[in-house]
């Protein structure tokens, strides 16, 4: 049985093979074992799940084929007002949660999880909507899932109106004090996401006759300048500093600081770094190839020694055994390359962090931008720059001559002198 390929004692065996999961539970100890977690993962996740099965479990209780998304909602309610562990009770919690949830996934997966009855009011209305894109408009799937992020935030905001009827009694002065009020707590590329999701929403819903008049035209433009601000990046002393920080020790650490080599050296972006594949690294001809991100172009540069050590450390002696083709990896299994920009962020922030030095925003790109800077300041033309940072048009790189403090002093005026009487 596979249960025991992760426990041992009797006791432990018999009360996980008992109802109402028990059945269930071997199962997902094989799913788990076979994705390749470790045995101290296996019976972490199990043991967590154990407390789901006794809330579960009543004197009449049989084994149970499917469990409902209702009744482990409840039992996440129930555990958190009545557990009394010994340790820290939020991070017992935490870990209890994620174990459960990670249950349900396979559940799904499984076709044994039960949804919870009743939807969103005004679900029904975002899938036509989805639809409608996908249909008319030829929406890839990357713009779908920002436009049903958008346009969730509108719906709720409308509450029951939020339906095919509702949506009649919509007027251009509602939509202007959405789009104002949301605009007033949201960057600029969060506002133009809405003002787009708005727009082509008022359009499907005049089209399918919800709408007496077109309000895409209420949706107001608020104009935002693309060189407004200047540009914030890492100094290259503060770079090295954050490099120097970095624990190698570790798998994690020799990802982590193979990642930052590489954002330091070439200024890429994060996308680029987490597609980055193993058979992009040219080790016979020293040369690394980043494809094209956000519209951009191919980039193939040298493999510098510092990367290219940085790489194999990580290579050799951390990176998974996976037939995945991206080159950084989770460190826990299931292996995967690493899923959202958010995990890489999160990489970049930790290590600006551990370094003590502090940035208004602790992201990848502000090794991107140092890495312009850079250049900039090394005499490198635009036209240069914008080669090695893969930009298509000249005028995204115009963005860093606003740095380019050397040759504003050139143009600068004198400051009057008050004339003496």
């Amino acid at each position: 049985m596979t249960l025991e390929q992760a426990f041992e004692w009797p006791v432990t065996l018999a009360s996980l093979r008992s109802a109402p999961l028990g059945m269930l539970l071997e199962g997902f100890c094989k799913s788990l074992l076979e994705r390749g977690f470790s045995r101290s993962s296996v019976r972490r996740h199990l043991s967590n799940i154990a407390h789901l099965n006794e809330h579960l479990r009543h004197p009449r209780a049989r084994m149970r084929r499917t469990v409902t998304a209702k009744e482990i909602q409840g039992f996440f309610e129930e555990y958190a007002s009545g557990c009394r562990h010994r340790g820290p009770l939020e991070e017992h919690l935490r870990r209890v949660r994620q174990s459960v949830n990670r249950f349900a996934e396979y559940l799904r997966g499984e076709g044994r999880l039960v949804a919870a009855p009743g939807r969103a009011i005004y679900q029904p209305l975002l899938d036509a909507y989805l639809q409608w894109m996908q249909r008319f408009q030829h929406a890839a799937p990357g713009t779908l899932e920002m436009r049903a992020n958008s346009l969730s935030r509108f719906l709720r905001w409308l509450g029951a109106d939020a339906t095919g009827r509702g949506l009649a009694r919509l007027d251009g002065e509602n939509v202007e004090q959405f789009v104002l009020a949301y605009a007033a707590g949201n960057g600029r590329s969060a506002r133009r996401a809405m003002q787009s999701a708005l727009r082509t929403f008022f359009r499907f819903a005049l089209h399918q006759g919800y709408l007496r008049q077109p309000l895409d035209r209420a949706v107001p433009t608020l104009r935002t300048y693309k060189l407004a601000t200047v540009p914030r990046g890492l100094t290259a002393q503060q770079a090295q500093e954050i490099l120097r920080a970095m624990r190698r020790d570790t798998e994690a650490g020799r990802r982590d600081y193979a990642i930052l080599q590489l954002l330091y050296t070439y200024g890429v972006r994060g996308g680029q770094v987490r597609a980055l594949r193993l058979q992009e690294i040219d080790w016979a001809q020293d040369q690394i190839l980043f494809k094209a991100c956000k519209h951009g172009k191919d980039v193939r540069l040298p493999l510098t020694v510092e990367v290219g050590e940085s790489l194999l450390d990580y290579l050799r002696n951390a990176r998974p055994a996976c037939s995945c083709p991206e080159v950084f990896l989770t460190c826990r299994a299931p292996y995967h390359a690493l899923p959202h920009s958010s995990t890489l962020s999160a990489i970049v922030q930790r290590s600006i962090c551990a370094a003590g030095i502090d940035l208004p925003r602790a992201g990848a790109h502000a090794f991107r931008h140092g890495f312009a800077t850079r250049m900039l300041q090394q005499g490198h033309s635009l036209k240069a720059i914008a080669d090695v940072l893969g930009h298509r048009h000249l005028s995204t790189t115009f963005l860093y001559t606003k740095v380019d403090f050397h040759a504003l002093k050139q143009v600068a005026l004198e400051w009057p002198q008050e004339a003496s009487e």
